[in-house]
């Protein structure tokens, strides 16, 4: 591609999502009859409103994609092979798992660190919990559609050798997905770029989006699910300012790389199973 449609199909999905999310924000204002908007706390509404503009602007990313450049669709899903949805149960499972040890960890070595207050259930509580199980799904694969089906290979076509374009596609990607996160606490900006390289990783490795896909479902709807219930039946605090994270995201690093690692040997596996 020419060196400037790379960088259209980074920045025009990413603000369509900046700007239809602050759009529904403010309608979600009208509606709960909040005189803050851009609050950082997520009520039932507001997280829909997260959700369904991710999840738009992933679709849109991957249709300017194959617009211009004239590539299949299907082929910015899974490449060689045909998208498996065994293969995303199989990766949803294994993740489940490890985000869910993860998230026991944090809650014993630093339990008020995400922002945990007390256990609670209310109508809002049961709200997110709706919310959360029928809509982040689509919002985490939307994600997965704009930052490693699209920006991942946008980026890397700048470069002509296979491993300083996967370098280059992996770096561009990760610092991406950090920045549309709009957090400038080391921490958890350090981890959000993590997050965007190791599911790129998972994404070459296996030539297709279901495990990092799995992966980035399961480690949202459980996050979504225990900040929830640990809101004392409230809206879910949203905190990512200068020293709202600290030392405990480097457990969830760890899911991250631990997730890596097992699709690279399911992968092997599966490999060794066709020879």
């Amino acid at each position: 591609m020419s060196g400037w449609k790379p960088l259209v199909l980074i920045v025009v999905p990413t603000l369509v999502m900046v700007v239809l999310q602050v759009l529904l924000y403010r309608l979600v204002a009208v509606v709960e009859g909040g005189d803050d908007p851009l609050a950082t706390t997520l009520t039932p509404l507001k997280l829909l409103a997260v959700n369904v503009s991710i999840a738009v602007s992933g679709l849109l990313a991957v249709a300017l994609l194959a617009r211009t450049t004239g590539a299949p669709w299907r082929s910015l899903i899974s490449w060689p092979r045909a998208f498996d949805v065994r293969r995303l149960l199989h990766h949803l499972v294994d993740a489940a798992l490890l985000v869910a040890a993860g998230i026991g960890v944090v809650a014993l070595v630093a339990p008020g660190s995400p922002g945990w207050t007390a256990f609670g259930v209310s109508g809002t509580t049961v709200a997110l919990l709706a919310v959360t199980v029928l809509t982040t799904p689509a919002q985490a694969a939307g994600e997965e559609l704009m930052f490693r089906s699209v920006a991942l290979p946008a980026a890397a076509s700048w470069v002509r050798a296979v491993r300083p374009a996967l370098v280059v596609g992996l770096v561009v990607s990760g610092l991406a997905f950090a920045a549309v996160h709009g957090s400038l606490d080391p921490w958890l900006s350090g981890y959000y770029v993590l997050i965007g390289v190791s599911t790129g990783l998972m994404a070459v490795l296996s030539g297709g989006i279901e495990a990092p896909v799995a992966f980035h479902v399961a480690n949202n709807v459980l996050l979504t699910v225990v900040n929830a219930l640990m809101a004392d039946g409230g809206a879910v605090p949203l905190d990512r300012s200068v020293g709202a994270g600290d030392a405990s995201v480097l457990v969830l690093a760890a899911v991250n790389a631990a997730m890596v690692v097992l699709v690279w040997w399911r992968e092997r596996r599966a490999a060794r199973a066709r020879d």
